[in-house]
Parts: structure tokens; C-alpha cells; sequence
């Protein structure tokens, strides 16, 4: 039996079996057949009850399960899916619940696993679960109305309703379906040549739109569309530190500078190794393998799509496994025209305003990797840290700048290299706000009161602009590397270089001032980090203002900062030895 086959089916069974303590059996509750989650309450989202509804129905339908074709499980199946229909919206939706009601995007992941699991139970013979598959079907098919009119919020979210509508479209065959999903395929899709998502989300929404847009391609025969998922795949195996943690220090969405492995990625892995009868996505999908610990939401359900697809599964076995790299320097995203397109953004006429989403206006900055065995680092602009690193188990999960100029984090626009020297430059710029023309007023200026909110400001001419040019130039050594920062000739700017280390490891150092809550300041000399039996030294530090922060930079708990209080003009080199 393939080894990862048989901890999915173990881990399904401890789920199905975790699911039953936790599901409501009074008929008066309202939750009635749901499964209570960590909310305490049981909700209709891809990430509750509709989990442990693939978890059964998996179970139910498998020989190889402690719980196959057990008429108690298949009862509580029965009542989880009266739970979706009850829970459901009249207008076809479900709630997220943490936020976003009556949302057809959530409605969308739901629909993605719910439309499988009806399939699985569909083509069994076995008469008990054919209740709960008629149910499951009534509930998709309730959907249709709000897939056919509903929007979106995120980028990922039309790649999600489109595969929605598709996967609708085979149990349902209706034209308008494969409409409306055209209608969010005419916008083109959101990805660079090097493969990387507007969301820039390695944690979390690269595998969400790779997965989504491999089913939409599966159905309707659109294989073009897969040329996305496979960049996107192909990048990741640059995207990986040594301890399998994925990188995130750039991220557009909430998975930013948090810890996440390659687990959700299993699926789309095994899908398009046996599509592609690629060895390097075949041994991807094993590295991503080791990583599994339970199903993620319904909609990526490793168990369910080995199931339901077992010809991909017997496809992937016979594949030979490439070698995965772990010494290379990869520059993503080089080529592309980042400038250009933000040169075109005034003429769409949006004037960056967008209803409940993000411009995501770092879509396509380069980002430098490298990685030498247990090394691992990440070079970057357009975010609040320009370099983190990782030596074993030591992580310097970022490095920033921040000035008064603005104020706050400073977020460097160009990144060149050329002989492992990587530079980033910033030009801040800051001015003040003439009166408005006498032409543009309203007439509320006249009035007995002007309200500020009422005034044109766009008209407002600029007066007395100031520039700040700063620049960041790192540099890679056998053992070290060395970080220069430097700014113009502007005189008394307050600046701070933040070092974040993982809160896991221990600080010391004769120049280290402990300033409280996991902040230091290192006035002089070096500090070593040690985590494990791994060790980074930063060196050397500053103390020229006694600020204990700059103004609008924020500072996350759960990690270790040592600050670096700098004035303008400065020209400073810090260096940081692995040890």
C-alpha cells in the first residue's frame, strides 16, 4: 500500500471518528447535524462541517477504512447534509462565518468539495449514503442562481467561482454555467512568466487558484489554462527553506511572515504529475506528502481526489521522482514590466479605490532566493522586509528600514544584482498642499460650513516637495553577508534597521539593551542568536537617537526585534555571520 495513501486513510478515520464526538444531535438546535468547530458553533464553510462531511463520506466508501459501509456513520452523513441544506440561504449561499455572509466566493470553495463528495457517493451501490448524495445534490443545485450572479472580493476568488460553475456544470449541465464562468475568464489571468500570483500568497492562495483552475481546465477541456498552474507549481520549488517552512516574507495576503509547509500543495501536485507524466511535480507531491496532517478546507481534500480519481493516483505511482534542489540562486520576476503597468494605472480610472479588496500593487516585484543546503534567503522590494534568512534552525526572519521621513516602513522600488551583490533603492518623497484654485471650490465653501470631506483636494497644488534617496546593498560572502544601507545628504532624518529573529531562540551580547515585550536595542558591538545548535551574529550596532520606534512602524508579537537607531546622512554596513 503507497505509504501516503495509507496515513491519508488513517488520518481520515481519526477525523471521521473526532467528527462524530463533536456532532449536534439535538433536533431543537438550529445547528442540528453540524459539527461544532474551534468557533464552538458548527457553520456550513469550507473549513467546518462540510470537512467532516468529506471525512465520512471518504471513510464510508473505502474498503481500506475502519469505517466502511458502517450504517451509524452513514446516519450522521445523512443529518450533516440536512445541516448544508438548513444552513443554506435562500438565495443559495453560505457564511463564512469569521466574516463575508451570504458570500457566493465561500459558496464557491464550498461547491468545490461538495460536488466531489456527491460524485464519490453518486456512483456507489450501496443504498444507505444515496440519501445524503441526493441531499448534497439539492444543495448544489440551490447554488446555481448565486454562482450565476455573485462576485467577488479577492483576485483568487474568480478562479474559484469559475471552478465552481464548472464542477456545477458537470452535474448540471446548463449553458448559462459555462457563461458566466467565461465571463471571469475574459478578465485573463493574474500570473508572471516566472509564475507567481497576484496575492503573491506561497502559503495559502497559489495552491487555491492552481487547484481551481485545474478543474476548470479538466472539465471544459481547456488545457491552456494549465500552463498558469504549471508555473506557478514550477516556481514553488524555489519557495521552500530547508525545513520544508514555505516562504511568505512577501506575501499579499494574510499568510505574511507566518509559518505555513508545503501540505496544501499535495493535491495539485499529484493532479498535475500524472497530467504532465512530470517527475519533478511527482516529487514535489511526496515532499508535500510528508507534510500532511489533516485535510485542508473541503475544496483540497488529498483522500477525496485519490477517490474520486484513482486513475491519476495508479498515473503518479509509475512516475520516476526527479531530485529536488537544494543549492541554486533563482531571481523570479527579473523581466517583469512592474513599471510599465504601474504607469498605465491613472488611465483606468479606478483611482485605486477598490471595494473590499487590496491593488496588490506589488504583483510582479523580482524576489532574489537562494539557497545553499541549510541556508536559505530571500531578498525582496516592494515589502516591508528587503532580507531574511535562515541558517538551520536560526530564522532572521526579516530585516526593514524605517525613517520619520514619511513616516514608517520604508519599501525599496528597485532591485538590481550582478555578482552576488544585490542593491534596492528608494526614492520617499513628502510635500505640502496649496490652497485650492477659486475655479474648483464647491459651493459648500461658501456656505456656514465647509466640511474638509467635501473638498476637492485632488486640485490641491504641491508646495516645498521633499525627497529622501536610500539604498540597501547586500552582499554575499563564504560565511556572511553584509547589509549597507545608506541614505542622500538630508540631514536629521530619524531611521531604525529592525533585525527579526523567531522568538524560539536566545540573544546575547555586551551592546544588547533589553527594551521590554521581545525588543532590544544594540548600541554598539555584536549579538549572537542561538537557536538550536545554529547561530547568527549581527554586528555592529548604532545608537544615535534615543527614539524607541518611528512613527506608523508597526512591530507583530511572537517575534525577537533588535533595533539599530540611525541619523541621516548614514552609510553603514552590518554584517550577519553564520556561525
Amino acid at each position: 500500500m503507497d505509504p501516503i495513501y495509507k496515513q491519508l486513510v488513517d488520518q481520515n478515520d481519526q477525523l471521521a471518528a473526532a467528527a462524530l464526538e463533536k456532532q449536534v444531535l439535538d433536533p431543537a438546535s438550529k445547528y442540528y447535524g453540524g459539527v461544532i468547530d474551534e468557533t464552538g458553533i458548527a457553520r456550513a464553510s469550507h473549513h467546518s462541517t462540510p470537512v467532516y462531511i468529506a471525512a465520512w463520506a471518504a471513510a464510508l466508501v473505502n474498503p481500506d477504512s475502519r469505517y466502511y459501509r458502517d450504517p451509524a456513520l452513514a446516519a450522521s452523513l445523512d443529518m450533516a447534509a440536512d445541516f448544508m441544506l438548513n444552513r443554506q440561504h435562500a438565495d443559495g449561499t453560505v457564511s463564512l462565518g469569521s466574516t463575508n455572509y451570504h458570500s457566493p466566493p465561500d459558496t464557491g470553495f464550498v461547491i468545490g468539495g461538495v460536488a466531489q463528495i456527491y460524485q464519490l457517493l453518486a456512483r456507489q451501490e450501496w443504498a444507505d449514503v444515496q440519501p445524503a448524495a441526493a441531499k448534497l445534490k439539492l444543495f448544489l443545485e440551490r447554488t446555481i442562481p448565486a454562482m450565476l450572479s455573485g462576485g467577488c472580493h479577492t483576485p483568487n476568488h474568480r478562479w474559484v467561482i469559475t471552478a465552481a460553475l464548472a464542477m456545477l456544470h458537470e452535474i448540471f449541465p446548463q449553458p448559462e454555467l459555462k457563461e458566466r464562468a467565461e465571463a471571469w475568464l475574459a478578465e485573463g489571468l493574474d500570473i508572471t512568466a516566472d509564475g507567481e500570483w497576484t496575492e503573491r500568497s506561497n502559503g495559502i492562495y497559489n495552491a487555491v487558484s492552481d487547484l481551481a483552475l485545474y478543474h476548470t481546465a479538466r472539465v471544459w477541456g481547456r488545457p491552456e489554462l494549465l500552463d498558469s498552474v504549471r508555473r506557478n507549481l514550477r516556481m514553488m520549488v524555489y519557495l521552500i527553506h530547508p525545513s520544508g517552512e514555505v516562504v511568505t516574507d512577501y506575501s499579499g495576503r494574510q499568510d505574511f511572515g507566518q509559518t505555513y509547509n508545503m501540505a496544501t500543495y499535495y493535491t495539485i501536485y499529484r493532479l498535475m504529475a500524472a497530467y504532465d507524466q512530470d517527475p519533478v511535480f511527482a516529487a514535489m507531491g511526496d515532499y508535500a506528502g510528508t507534510f500532511l496532517k489533516g485535510p485542508d478546507g473541503v475544496n483540497n481534500n488529498g483522500l477525496l481526489h485519490m477517490l474520486l480519481y484513482p486513475e491519476t493516483e495508479a498515473a503518479v505511482r509509475e512516475l520516476p521522482r526527479a531530485e529536488l534542489p537544494d543549492s541554486y540562486v533563482r531571481i523570479l520576476n527579473l523581466s517583469h514590466p512592474v513599471q510599465e503597468h504601474l504607469s498605465l494605472i491613472d488611465a483606468v480610472g479606478h483611482h485605486m479605490h477598490i471595494q473590499h479588496s487590496s491593488m496588490h500593487l506589488a504583483f510582479g516585484a523580482p524576489v532574489v532566493r537562494i539557497r545553499e543546503q541549510a541556508q536559505s534567503v530571500t531578498i525582496m522590494p516592494r515589502t516591508p522586509s528587503f532580507f531574511s534568512l535562515r541558517h538551520g534552525d536560526a530564522r532572521l526572519l526579516g530585516v526593514k528600514l524605517s525613517t520619520s521621513f514619511s513616516p514608517g516602513i520604508v519599501k525599496f522600488d528597485e532591485l538590481t544584482a550582478e555578482d552576488h551583490v544585490y542593491r534596492l533603492d528608494a526614492t520617499l518623497s513628502k510635500g505640502y498642499n496649496g490652497p485650492i484654485p477659486q475655479q474648483h471650490l464647491p459651493l459648500t465653501s461658501q456656505g456656514p460650513v465647509s466640511p474638509w470631506y467635501l473638498l476637492p483636494h485632488q486640485h490641491r497644488p504641491m508646495t516645498h516637495l521633499q525627497t529622501l534617496e536610500l539604498q540597501a546593498e547586500i552582499t554575499r560572502g563564504a560565511s556572511e553577508w553584509k547589509i549597507r544601507v545608506q541614505s542622500d545628504q538630508r540631514e536629521d532624518v530619524f531611521a531604525q534597521l529592525t533585525f527579526i529573529l523567531g522568538s524560539e531562540g536566545e540573544l546575547e551580547g555586551s551592546g544588547l539593551e533589553n527594551a521590554g515585550d521581545g525588543k532590544y536595542f544594540l548600541k554598539s558591538g555584536s549579538a549572537v542568536y542561538t537557536a538550536g545548535i545554529d547561530r547568527i551574529e549581527i554586528s555592529d550596532g548604532a545608537y544615535e537617537h534615543l527614539l524607541p520606534g518611528v512613527r506608523e512602524d508597526a512591530h507583530p508579537a511572537g517575534c525577537t526585534y533588535v533595533h539599530v537607531n540611525l541619523m541621516t546622512p548614514f552609510d553603514r554596513t552590518f554584517t550577519v555571520r553564520l556561525l
